[in-house]
């Protein structure tokens, strides 16, 4: 048969020059995208022979097999698929990516990085072309199912190929790599050696529908002299595309042991079967442990993606929100293009469509777990409760659903969480507001002066624990129509005690205690905004309070940690008119002109204001200072 020579088109010389040059790093993709055209071509010959059962074709084995010549330096990827004409291979191998190879270049050299670089592979059509970054010469033979001529094309990506026709073609393609010479400097494996070919299809390419097999090295014999059986290099189970009666909880652990590099099993199995214009299955796995990086900046997270059971990437968190960083699992899309790169993903309307679905998917099964298995359920939020409220602040539209499923410690219960719903059950006839206490531990807050009058009346109060906690309360704002309230904010009127005074009676109180609020909000300029009667106080002599829309002091120390400057936010000093420290330091202020002690006094009094929140004295030396000399004279 006579041979024609062409050139490829200057763009597409530029683009074989630029393969062949190493533009990406990670040279192993090249074994992925030759098994993913093979398996696209057994897939169209199995649906061919389905349309038209008179089409002359061997469907009884289909499969793809690598086979390697040391000698000759060669790896062949062959299968028995579809095959090609000598029209389509001129046309779809012939030229690259027939349309969009000037984007694809543009595109190229605007990559700031390797991984950047090696996300456009196959996305402009030149899956193929990859072999030129390992190979110094490519040949390809095929023939078309049903065709008695098959055509070989070859080409030294130097410039031209070459086309024939030729008569003992087998039916399927198969394209052989000359090799370039190993050299791991530049990560250009041994691609003839049995272990890496068994690796990058073990990574890549476990899932293919279609047996991947490893012939024995041509020309090589057993011991018994017989040429070695195949070796399937792939399992072949991707069991998120199998029904859930067809999969025993030990695989779905395995698959789970194997992605999420735990030695433990799964909390929960999820599995999603998404059908209609835009078809994917997702199988994902809740975590039993948090892991030990979960709220470090640089931690890994995010599921596997799959593109028709090819694996394209690691960690891709554009499926996921970041607050459900935890969860691992596989997502297997059919409508995708091959090697779509990270910033891509981040743009496509498909991808979002199915970051949604799945993060409903995962909060539905966090509710179900809540109603049908309380244990699991209690597991669950123990480890992962803390980041799951990250979404209340960033995933407003999931905000109704995470509130659903959320839960906190309360004074109402000594070891288990509750839930806002039950909250709101019991709350008693009369009361309008949830309420809630931040801090960062419950000790610490279950004992704040700001709790004895909710204590008292024996009002259900949150204790909030978390640093996302400061955060949220305030962005989520209410519950069902029920304002959340910090007990630590704003004036707090909760009739706590039984005052059978008059009006007269407490308007005098409050006259009489007018002179010692003006004098001490003088004093206490640089630190607060306000000195008033508390009617939130029960048993300690003070406490600071901050206005409804202040930052509380955790928060603006969170804000700085992130690098932000925020303004210091003075608070409110509320005292105990019941309490004798406050009443003798009314009396002192009332009877003596002499008032340069009694400074001191209110100084310690609005440090103990502090301390007793669990914060710290402004200035420790002089705060134990002033504490020894006072009790000095107790003596």
């Amino acid at each position: 048969m006579s041979t024609e020579t062409f050139e490829f088109q200057v763009e597409a010389r530029q683009l074989l020059q630029l393969m062949i040059h190493s533009v990406y790093s990670n040279k192993d993709v090249f074994l992925r995208e030759l098994v993913s055209n093979a398996s696209d071509a057994l897939d169209k010959l199995r649906l061919a022979k389905l349309r038209d059962d008179t089409l002359d074709a061997d469907v009884s084995d289909l499969h793809i097999e690598l086979e390697t010549d040391r000698d000759a330096r060669t790896l062949t990827v062959r299968d028995n698929g579809v095959g090609m004409s000598y029209d389509e291979v001129g046309e779809l191998i012939g030229t690259i990516a027939n349309s969009g190879t000037a984007q694809f270049l543009k595109e190229l050299k605007e990559a700031q990085d390797a991984a950047g670089a090696e996300g456009l592979i196959g996305q402009f059509g030149v899956g193929f072309y990859s072999g030129f970054m390992v190979a110094d010469e490519v040949t390809l033979v095929t023939r078309k199912a049903g065709e008695k001529q098959g055509t070989r094309w070859s080409s030294r990506g130097e410039g031209t190929y070459t086309l024939e026709r030729v008569d003992d073609a087998p039916q399927g393609t198969s394209v052989v790599l000359h090799l370039k010479p190993a050299d791991p400097d530049n990560q250009l494996h041994d691609y003839t050696s049995v272990w890496k070919l068994k690796e990058i299809v073990k990574r890549y390419s476990d899932f293919i529908t279609w047996p991947i097999r490893l012939v024995g090295e041509k020309d090589s014999k057993g011991d018994d002299g017989e040429a070695a059986e195949p070796e399937t290099l792939n399992s072949m189970k991707a069991l998120w595309a199998r029904p859930r009666d067809e999969v025993s909880e030990d695989e779905y652990h395995e698959l789970y042991k194997h992605i999420g590099h735990d030695w433990r099993e799964p909390l929960e199995t999820i599995q999603l079967h998404a059908e209609g214009t835009f078809e994917y299955q997702a199988l994902l796995f809740v975590p039993s442990h948090a892991p030990h990086d979960l709220f470090r900046q640089n931690m890994r997270h995010g599921l596997q993606l799959y593109v028709k059971r090819v694996f394209i990437m690691d960690d891709c968190e554009a499926l996921l929100p970041s607050y459900l960083r935890f969860v691992k699992g596989v997502v297997d899309a059919q409508d995708l293009s091959l090697n779509v790169s990270r910033e891509i993903l981040q743009q496509d309307r498909h991808i979002r469509m199915m970051q949604r679905r799945l993060t409903k998917k995962v909060l539905s099964s966090v509710k179900s777990m809540m109603t049908t298995d309380a244990e699991k359920y209690a597991t669950f939020w123990r480890e992962f409760g803390a980041v799951l409220k990250e979404g209340l602040v960033t995933d407003p539209d999931n905000r109704d659903a995470l509130l659903t499923v959320a839960s906190f410690a309360s004074t109402h219960e000594d070891g288990e969480a509750v839930t806002l719903k039950r909250y709101v059950e019991r709350m008693p006839q009369g009361q309008d507001d949830i309420y809630y206490i931040t801090g960062e531990s419950r000790e610490t807050i279950d004992k704040s002066p700001h709790m004895e009058a909710f204590r008292e009346r024996g009002i259900e109060v949150l204790l909030l624990t978390d640093p996302v906690d400061e955060v949220w309360a305030d962005a989520v704002g209410e519950f069902e129509g029920k304002r959340l309230r910090s007990v630590a904010k704003g004036e707090i009127d909760l009739d706590a005690r039984e005052d059978d005074r008059s009006e007269d009676e407490q308007k005098q109180q409050a006259e009489a205690y007018a002179g010692l609020l003006g004098w001490m909000r003088e004093r206490l300029d640089d630190d607060v905004k306000e000195v008033r009667l508390s009617t939130r106080l029960t048993r300690s002599p003070a406490c600071l309070v901050a206005d409804a829309d202040d930052l509380t002091p955790a928060l603006e120390n969170m804000y700085r940690a992130m690098g932000q400057e925020v303004p210091h936010s003075r608070r409110i000093l509320e005292l105990n008119p019941d309490h004798a420290l406050v009443k003798g330091l009314n009396e002192a202020y009332t009877e003596r002109e002499d008032r340069s002690e009694l400074a001191d006094t209110a100084e310690l009094l609005y440090t103990l204001a502090v301390v007793a929140e669990g914060g710290r004295p402004k200035d420790p030396a002089r705060f134990v200072r002033l504490t020894a000399d006072r009790l000095e004279r107790t003596l």
